[in-house]
């Protein structure tokens, strides 16, 4: 028989189970305290790197050199941090900077540097190379920026301060606090590493409040959060540096402008027999091309006919093209000396043909060479402005397609040193490729329109439209299949194409657009087309006008007919800003 064991189950008393609740309790109020008490780390973080350390918005931003007492700034902080619009040009080893009214070379190593040409004899230089880094004095680039910089105390900081720049100033309070209080921290909390400690009553500059703590810098430089109620607030300091600027006289324009492309390809048209154009005040000649890699310009220009648009009162925009080459432009603009002989070659012909403007058309251009087409621009400014030109440049919609059309163009950039961009708003179908359409639609323009307007400002932007249409033919071959071709069609031959037709056209909801088609069966092709008229017209201008756009622009005054001038003109209707 097998044996029986009975065990008697102890009972737990009542005093070890309130000790055991008791050590539960302490676990978990340690394990909180651990987790929410704010103890402050020990951990020390060096806040400088290097010697002569750049403090620009508020961190360091590489190292300076100093020579013979003389701050340099390494070309790559100037380009990345400072200024994106300044540039290097190797063919002269210069260093290119431009702001509203000059352009400024500065070639390594030289005593000699040069604004808008003149040249400017200085005791250093201002550009010197160290290790094969560029590197420029801070002192010749004051009158340029709105800067001023000063070396703090022990780190030997350069701090470069800008216009506008504000910041608070006061003192740590911090009475009887302890040494943790009286660390900066890297960020607002006293778990965070410090950058160093402060001293009650040590002055100090407040840059911004975050989260109950103030970022406050030391003299010597470094920054750092500390607790708000330790900072005693005492006042503000706004820098303010005035920067001297050649104010420009730019002709006016009597309300929107209304201004249509004259396309010269080898002569220019009898001004005679151009028929008036009301509402008409600026008139773009496709005058001047790039013809070769040293940035010689070709002329068709005419005295003849910018007389007769004065005549007209009208202004004229002289029209530089690139000659749509894509590697033409790359060594046209690649160098510093070739893009100023382009601009003083314009300058020369703006006085020789009484122009009030330039309208530069430059498309077909390598993504990666935008840059080059946006230096020539910050570059021409400043010259056209002096000599009371207007500056404008057709651009394209941005499709989302990196493509040599439109991917180039830094629309942006652009619109900060233009008087006016000019969007080509057409050619939204062109080629069996694209496929059958209006050559601009309503829809496709106002929804690319609104979106280029968060790139660019409204009252610098002017609406292109065409005055063509597109006539699409869409053939059926013997072996079945198809053919599409297209052509483009003045507004008089699209009147004449249809009449010879007997065709009546009907509103096309989709474009927007008047629309007709015709079965050519002897053909044995379908032709269509999407018609620009006075109706097409009038919906562009009207939305010109709803955006308050500086106005539009018309491609080409050669395809218009008398309904065109008209119907674009109602803009004037809107009190559209213009300059």
């Amino acid at each position: 028989m097998a044996k029986i064991e009975y065990i008697k189950k102890q009972h737990l008393s009542p005093r070890r189970a309130i000790w055991g609740l008791l050590t539960a309790l302490l676990i978990v109020l340690v394990a909180i305290i651990l987790l929410f008490y704010p103890f402050a780390s020990n951990v020390k973080q060096t806040y400088f790197h290097g010697a002569n350390p750049i403090l620009y918005h508020g961190a360091q931003q590489g190292n300076a050199l100093i020579e013979d007492n003389r701050v340099f700034v390494p070309f790559n902080f100037l380009k990345n941090k400072f200024d994106n619009a300044i540039t290097f040009d190797e063919q002269s080893k210069s260093v290119i900077i431009t702001t509203k009214d000059k352009v400024v070379q500065m070639p390594i190593g030289a005593l000699t540097f040069y604004v808008n040409q003149r040249p400017i004899q200085v005791k250093f230089q201002p550009v010197m190379t160290r290790n094969g880094e560029v590197y420029v004095s801070l002192d010749s680039l004051l009158a340029f920026y709105p800067i001023q910089y000063k070396k703090l105390p022990e780190m030997n900081a350069i701090w470069i301060q800008k216009d506008g720049q504000a910041y608070g100033t006061g003192k740590i309070a911090a009475n009887d606090r302890g040494e943790d209080w009286l660390r900066l921290r890297v960020s607002p909390s006293v778990r965070s590493p410090y950058t160093t400690d402060v001293k009650n009553n040590e002055a100090v500059t407040i840059e911004e409040e975050k989260n109950g703590y103030d970022l406050v810098r030391k003299a010597n430089g470094i920054s750092g959060y500390i607790k708000k109620d330790l900072v005693k607030t005492e006042g503000n300091v706004t820098i303010h540096i005035a920067q001297k600027t050649t104010p420009f006289k730019l002709p006016k324009i009597n309300g929107p402008v209304h201004l249509t492309w004259e396309a010269v390809y080898n002569k220019n048209p009898d001004v005679s027999k151009i028929p008036n154009m009301p509402g008409v005040n600026v008139v773009a000649p496709t005058w001047f091309s790039i013809s070769n890699k040293e940035g010689l310009l070709k002329n068709r220009a005419s005295v003849e006919y910018s007389k007769w648009a004065h005549q007209k009162g009208a202004q004229v925009w002289g029209v530089m093209s690139n000659s749509f080459d894509p590697e033409l432009t790359y060594q046209a603009l690649k160098n510093f000396k070739t893009r100023q002989s382009i601009i003083q070659q314009l300058l020369h012909f703006s006085q020789s043909y009484q122009l009030q403007g330039i309208n530069f058309d430059i498309e077909n251009v390598s993504e990666e060479d935008g840059p080059l087409v946006t230096q020539l621009i910050r570059e021409a400014a400043p010259y056209f402005h002096q000599a009371g030109l207007l500056l404008s440049m057709d651009i394209t919609f941005a499709t989302g397609d990196h493509n040599s059309w439109s991917s180039f163009y830094e629309r942006t950039k652009l619109s900060q040193v233009t008087d006016y961009l000019i969007v080509m708003a057409y050619d939204e179908h062109t080629s069996a490729a694209t496929g059958e359409g209006s050559a601009a639609s309503l829809p496709w323009v106002e929804r690319n329109l609104k979106h280029l307007l968060t790139e660019v400002p409204h009252d610098k932007l002017i609406l292109g439209v065409p005055l063509y249409s597109r006539l699409w033919k869409e053939q059926t071959n013997a072996d079945g299949t198809k053919k599409i071709t297209t052509k483009a069609l003045s507004m008089d031959m699209t009147k004449e194409w249809l009449t010879k037709r007997g065709l009546m056209p009907t509103l096309d909801k989709s474009s927007g657009q008047n629309y007709a088609e015709y079965d050519a069966k002897n053909e044995h092709a379908i032709y269509k087309i999407w018609i620009e008229d006075d109706m097409s017209l009038k919906k562009r201008a009207e939305l010109a006008a709803k955006y308050d756009l500086a106005g539009v622009a018309s491609w080409s005054r050669a395809f218009g007919d008398q309904t065109a001038w008209t119907a674009l003109n109602v803009s004037h209707d809107k009190n559209i800003a213009v300059k």
